[in-house]
């Protein structure tokens, strides 16, 4: 149905332009699903904008042919496009917050596509744009017309973002990472509503992601992408049980698991090289185990290696068998039965409740129970995980900690000391002892400001290093634990990747030698090979020094292979908490139940039946009685409606709050 022939896109730097995309081809048949797979910068979005004729405006598409059933597109005038894009091919763009208009209604801006394409008007068109929000699974559809973006969460907005891009009933469907930012629950929503959809339409799907789980999920074929260039074309069964690349085989091994805890993740060294020092060889060659001269000097051309299964590679060497034994790991040496000890954090009953005012005078009228009730412990050198879906409250208990949002009531204790009430000086000598890595790291770094001036300035703010000379030393040595060179100093966070600016809000929070981490989802936006060179580098930080971490995250895989405790949360309050091994094998509660069911595996077997939950987490400015989860439990009995379980313990160390257990 849409064939890629040797496409190759650039973008105009200067005089020059520089190829993101260098000569790629594939194709995709009525109802197949073709995923692009590849770190970020490799060319995946580019191709997308490129098929869909959507570049920005220093994007040339220098040569190649796309045709949609045989109709070639990159000559077709753009009032002719028009009527292809959104009508017979559609995209779902990687951000709904900035690819929704903001200033329009959701109902016009699937109006727009109802009319244009399908000439809907009035109340056919309502009727049909009602209908598309429900197949989304968005409940009280008709209200959601009339709102604005951003009156809805991020899993609602990508879901309305689907809607357009179903509306026009397209052919073809490219797919920009649409489950990047969204929790384990919608994301199965979300994966669930494709596939249907496309098999009640036969629709052709572009799947664009650096999740191995959706792949496995998703895709009839897969192509790995690097460079620019494609390196290996495989059906699912091969891409999972014999992979080829020696690029595909390190993706791999760089994926955090159970099985290797304790124990280093495989990084794949360097970078992707820059779009203006492409090598004349291989592209992989400098990162690539398995290099021979060869590599350097002549771009390998394609094999076939089996059926339908091609590989651009030198190396002829045995493919990856999946028998989880292939893991090039050494120990980090740490020990799995630490001693938990004295508690270094203790929290009781911490809550934060933000006030709603409306009116002229603007009088309270409720409160938004943002924290209601949360209790946890850390001890010195251990991970606590805190996970949960957005919204329930987890990046305003790291904050409440560090007291960079004032607590409502309840106690927070460090090392003995009490928190809560603590102003001016005493606070500011407190915060030496903790420090947090914000979710987004391009946001948290001052852009004007040099990476070596960045990483001072706690130094200096706190009292830590006051002599200037002493401080520019503390600096390069804080980089080189991190893993950058003492070049970094002098350049500013927009000159970095993703990767290395979070390695330098790192490096910032240890400048004052913390004795706590609040990490925010510090990998959320990162691609498996850089996620494992943080996670490498939180392990070995945490083996070194001793710094107890609070991880908040929703990326479970990070969570078996780094935490040593879980504490699940919903609505504001903790429902069950424990060793890593009790939470995640033996999980009693129906909503830590469904979070793990609902997660995507890396590999084809052991899928198990994701348990769904309906409807969408209630507000937490009118929580349900009772039991918070009751609306959405499968297990939900009246006793649920009528009281707020008390906590159960199960072990020494395992607790849950829930009707059906104890």
């Amino acid at each position: 149905m849409l064939k890629v022939d040797n496409l190759r896109l650039g973008f105009t730097a200067g005089k020059k332009t520089l190829a993101a995309v260098d000569g790629i081809s594939f194709a995709i048949s009525k109802g197949e699903t073709f995923a692009l797979l590849g770190e970020s910068g490799c060319g995946k979005s580019a191709t997308a904008q490129g098929i869909m004729r959507l570049l920005p405006a220093a994007g040339r598409i220098l040569e190649g042919r796309v045709a949609l059933e045989g109709e070639p597109l990159l000559s077709l005038s753009e009032a002719d496009m028009r009527a292809y894009r959104g009508g017979r091919m559609a995209m779902i763009f990687q951000e709904p917050a900035t690819s929704l208009n903001p200033v329009l209604t959701v109902g016009r801006q699937i109006g727009e596509v109802l009319e244009r394409h399908l000439d809907l008007r009035g109340n056919a068109a309502t009727e049909r744009m009602v209908d598309l929000l429900r197949q989304v699974g968005i409940a009280d559809p008709e209200r959601r017309l009339t709102e604005y973006p951003f009156q809805l969460s991020g899993g609602m907005k990508q879901r309305v973002m689907i809607a357009i891009a179903l509306a026009g009933e397209p052919e073809l469907l490219i797919a920009d990472e649409p489950t990047t930012a969204l929790d384990v629950t919608v994301q199965a929503q979300i994966l669930d509503l494709l596939a249907k959809i496309q098999v009640d339409r036969g629709m052709g799907m572009l799947l664009i992601t650096h999740d191995l789980g959706v792949v496995a999920r998703m895709a009839h074929r897969i192509g790995v992408m690097y460079a620019g260039e494609l390196v290996e074309v495989a059906s699912r069964q091969d891409f999972f049980t014999k992979p080829r690349h020696p690029y595909t085989q390190a993706l791999f091994e760089a994926l955090p698991d159970i099985s290797r805890r304790g124990l280093r993740l495989t990084t794949i060294p360097g970078q992707v090289p820059s779009l203006a020092a492409m090598p004349a060889g291989c592209r992989f060659a400098d990162r690539c185990a398995h290099v021979m001269p060869v590599c350097r000097d002549v771009s390998p051309p394609w094999r076939e290696v089996a059926d339908g299964h091609t590989v651009r590679c030198h190396w002829q060497g045995e493919a990856a068998v999946d028998d989880g034994t292939r893991h090039a790991i050494t120990e980090l040496g740490i020990d799995p039965g630490i001693d938990p000890g004295k508690p270094f954090l203790q929290v009781s009953g911490l809550k934060v409740h933000f006030p709603i005012r409306k009116g002229f005078l603007q009088r309270t009228v409720g409160h938004v129970r943002a924290v209601d009730g949360v209790s946890l412990a850390i001890s010195a050198g251990r991970t606590l995980a805190l996970v949960g879906e957005s919204g329930c409250g987890k990046t305003t208990v790291g904050k409440a900690l560090l007291q960079l949002i004032k607590p409502t009531a309840g106690s927070v204790k460090l090392g003995g000391s009490e928190l809560v009430g603590l102003k001016g000086r005493k606070l500011r000598d407190a915060r030496r002892h903790m420090q947090m890595i914000f979710q987004d790291p391009f946001a948290s770094l001052n852009p004007r400001l040099r990476v070596g001036e960045i990483i001072a300035e706690g130094m200096g703010a706190l009292g830590v290093e006051t002599d200037p000379q002493a401080r520019t030393t503390a600096v390069a040595a804080l980089l080189q634990q991190v893993g950058l060179s003492d070049e970094a100093i002098d350049r500013y966070p927009h000159e970095f990747s993703g990767g290395q600016r979070q390695r330098i809000a790192i490096a910032r929070a240890l400048a004052v030698q913390p004795e706590l981490l609040i990490c925010d989802e510090p990998t959320s936006a990162l691609d498996v090979s850089v996620q494992a060179q943080i996670l490498n580098l939180l392990k070995k930080l945490q083996a070194d020094l001793g710094v107890a971490y609070l991880f908040i995250t929703h990326n479970f895989a990070v969570v078996e292979y780094l935490a040593h405790d879980v504490a699940v949360m919903y609505l504001g309050r903790i429902v069950e908490q424990g060793r890593a091994e009790e939470v995640l094998r033996s999980p009693r509660h129906p909503y830590t139940q469904a979070l793990l069911s609902a997660i995507p595996a890396p590999h084809l077997d052991g899928h198990t039946e994701v348990i769904r939950l309906p409807g969408e987490t209630p507000s937490p400015a009118n929580p349900p009685s009772g039991c918070h989860f009751h609306p959405r439990c499968p297990q939900a009995m009246d006793v649920c409606r009528l009281s707020y379980p008390a906590v159960t313990g199960l072990s020494g160390t395992h607790t849950v709050s829930c009707h059906l257990v104890g």
